[in-house]
This record gives structure tokens, C-alpha cells and sequence, in this order.
């Protein structure tokens, strides 16, 4: 087994690791999401149909080809870490803080007293409304870096590139985004904060 591959399998799993334990934190005892909710109220008869086809085989398509740079690189012979790894690596652990940090700054502004009827606003979340989204497709940018140097390693830019664009423009902010259109408080804060890049908010 090669360097390259036991990192990219332990960065895998440590995210994989990761997530698994503060989702089921966060929603053990919870009711059901409410974007599933909603998906069971528009598509009425056609739920399980739907349901079979949209939730479980589009998403095990997109898990494949999100994991596609980690297919090429595993069935790669050798591979040792270099710069090209290293500097994955760190674009990995820039994700991975802006995950872990950006999630944990939601869990403490929700149990705090001040959360009800206002918008965290502070921290990661002063520079961009998605902080765990832009960390999210950043760890994966940083994967499709590390795999580079595998065998026809620069077609793994798929998986970044459709993670991205799911977070951005699908399943992630839009669908989140929506649940507070008519919150006025939040409508102020995104018309100034970045909706995923962190930046300077506007004044």
C-alpha cells in the first residue's frame, strides 16, 4: 500500500467519521429533516417511486463519482507523498476547518438563548452564510489534489467540480436558502455576507 493511498483512505474516513457522529448528534430524537418532509408532501402518490430513484440511486450514482478520484488513485501501483500531496493536504485541512469549526459555531449559537429569532452572524459565519459548505466542497478539492499524480488522475475533477456545484446550486444552499426566504433578519445578513467564498462582508 502506498503513502498516497493510506493518506487518502485516512482523510476519507476521518471526514466520513466525522460527519456520521454530529449528524447523528444533531438529529437523534429529532423529527424528520425538512427538506425530506417536504419532498413527502409535493411528491404525494409518486413518493416511493420517486423516492427509490431520486433519494437512494441518484445519490449512490453521486457518491460514486464523488469517490471517483479515490477509484483511480487505490488502483493505482505506487505513490509516494510530495508537494502535490502535501499541498492537497493542506487545502484538505482548510476544508476541514471551516467544516468543523463552522458546525460547531452553529451547534453553541442554537443552545444559546440569543438563537431564537435571530441569525448566527459572528465567527466563520461573518464572512460567508455557508462556512460547513465551503468546507465541505474544499476537503474534496483538496482529495482531487492529493489523487492528481494517480493513473489518469485529472478526470477525478469531476467529483469536486459536482460537489461544488450541488452545494451551490441544488441540494445545499438553495434548498436552505429557501427555508428562510421570508425571514427578513436573514435576508439582511445575506444581502451582505458572501453566499459561499469567504469575504469581507459588505457594509
Amino acid at each position: 500500500i502506498s503513502g498516497r493511498t493510506l493518506l487518502v483512505t485516512g482523510l476519507v474516513a476521518a471526514w466520513g467519521l466525522r460527519l456520521f457522529y454530529h449528524i447523528l448528534k444533531r438529529n437523534w430524537g429529532k423529527p424528520e429533516d425538512f427538506r425530506y418532509a417536504a419532498w413527502r408532501r409535493e411528491w404525494g402518490k409518486w413518493l416511493i417511486p420517486r423516492a427509490f430513484l431520486q433519494v437512494f440511486m441518484l445519490q449512490g450514482l453521486i457518491m460514486w463519482i464523488i469517490a471517483y478520484p479515490i477509484v483511480l488513485n487505490n488502483t493505482t501501483a505506487g505513490g509516494n507523498i510530495g508537494l502535490i500531496e502535501l499541498a492537497g493536504l493542506t487545502i484538505w485541512l482548510i476544508g476541514y476547518f471551516f467544516e468543523v469549526v463552522g458546525d460547531q459555531q452553529l451547534r453553541d449559537f442554537k443552545a444559546s438563548a440569543k438563537a431564537k429569532g435571530s441569525i448566527l452572524q459572528t465567527g466563520l459565519w461573518k464572512n460567508t452564510r455557508h462556512p460547513n459548505y465551503f468546507g465541505e466542497a474544499t476537503m474534496w478539492w483538496g482529495i482531487f489534489i492529493i489523487c492528481l499524480p494517480s493513473a489518469s488522475g485529472f478526470i477525478g475533477i469531476i467529483s469536486p467540480a459536482l460537489i461544488t456545484y450541488m452545494l451551490l446550486f441544488v441540494s445545499g444552499v438553495p434548498m436552505l436558502e429557501k427555508h428562510y426566504k421570508d425571514n427578513l433578519a436573514f435576508q439582511e445578513y445575506a444581502a451582505r455576507t458572501s453566499v459561499f467564498v469567504p469575504w469581507f462582508p459588505k457594509k
